[in-house]
């Protein structure tokens, strides 16, 4: 017995008609009608009496409809429970992000929203690494990237460009560049690792590989460096901040499409939901 059957049963004892049936479950009698049918001929026995277009229970009937009640009550307190649930969301969410973006955006964008939902606790992960969204190492991932796993599901949240930076004291000492066509003049920070990969240092090492006097594989890494006057550093505006200064923009390096994804099985989780939402409407205003 399925659980529609059962409730046209239980709408037709409550009634005591098909067309009330249909009235209440909001299908048409027909559907009523085949219903009772078919449950009767399963079961093989007879569980209502049709008097003057009137339904009455058998005796066997009313057994059934006392049985019938309990599961009918359970799945109204199942419905309740979703209900408050959607309601006042509770639970973890981890969000992993690359470092910068944790450090230096996620603790004031956070500080409403966990306000606003006390019952959601927050886990944040710092990596830039790929962590497995299938198996829940992670709810929400905010990478930067131009090709996005086929598995996730997400948007494009802002575009980050590019630019040239350097601290006061290299500048004072070394001069200040104006255009690209200036840096061969310049110690540079090249990319190792994975960063040979983006546009920048792609670019760096085929136009200015006799200029890279240091190399690293991290881009807040590199926002150091230059602070400490090692060299010019090739960097994602989200990576401005005092101590180092934007000297022009750099198209070489294009722009980083900032990306906010999770897993389809995930995405429908009201906690889920709430937290990925809140945070694309949080960086679509951000560059």
């Amino acid at each position: 017995m399925d659980w529609n059957t059962l409730k046209v049963f239980l709408a037709i004892t409550d009634t005591g008609s098909l067309l009330g049936a249909s009235k209440k479950l909001g299908v048409n009698h027909s559907t009523v009608y085949r219903r009772l049918q078919a449950l009767e001929s399963d079961m093989g026995v007879k569980l209502l009496n049709k008097i003057d277009n009137r339904y009455s229970l058998t005796a066997l009937g009313e057994e059934v409809a006392k049985e019938g009640r309990k599961v009918s009550d359970s799945f109204e307190q199942i419905d309740r429970h979703i209900a408050r649930a959607d309601l006042s969301p509770k639970g973890r969410v981890k969000i992993t992000a690359p470092y910068n973006i944790i450090n230096r955006y996620l603790p004031k964008m956070l500080a409403e929203f966990c306000e606003l939902y006390p019952d959601i606790t927050i886990e944040l992960l710092s990596s830039n690494q790929d962590l497995n969204l299938n198996n829940r190492q992670a709810d929400i991932a905010l990478r930067a990237t131009s090709a996005p796993a086929d598995h996730l599901v997400g948007r494009k949240v802002c575009q980050i460009p590019w630019a040239v930076y350097a601290s006061d004291s290299y500048i004072k000492a070394h001069g200040q560049p104006e255009t690209v066509a200036d840096l061969e003049h310049h110690r540079l920070i090249g990319g190792s690792g994975a960063m040979l990969n983006l546009p920048s240092f792609d670019w760096l090492q085929k136009n200015c590989a006799d200029a890279i006097t240091m190399n690293c594989d991290e881009l807040t890494a590199m926002s150091y460096l230059a602070e400490h006057g090692h060299g010019l550093a090739f960097l994602p505006e989200d990576q401005s901040r005092e101590g180092i200064t934007k000297l022009f923009d750099y198209l070489p390096g294009k722009t980083s499409d900032l990306w906010l994804l999770t897993h389809p099985d995930l995405r429908t989780l009201e906690k889920n939901r709430l937290v990925f939402n809140y945070l694309s409407e949080q960086f679509t205003q951000l560059f």
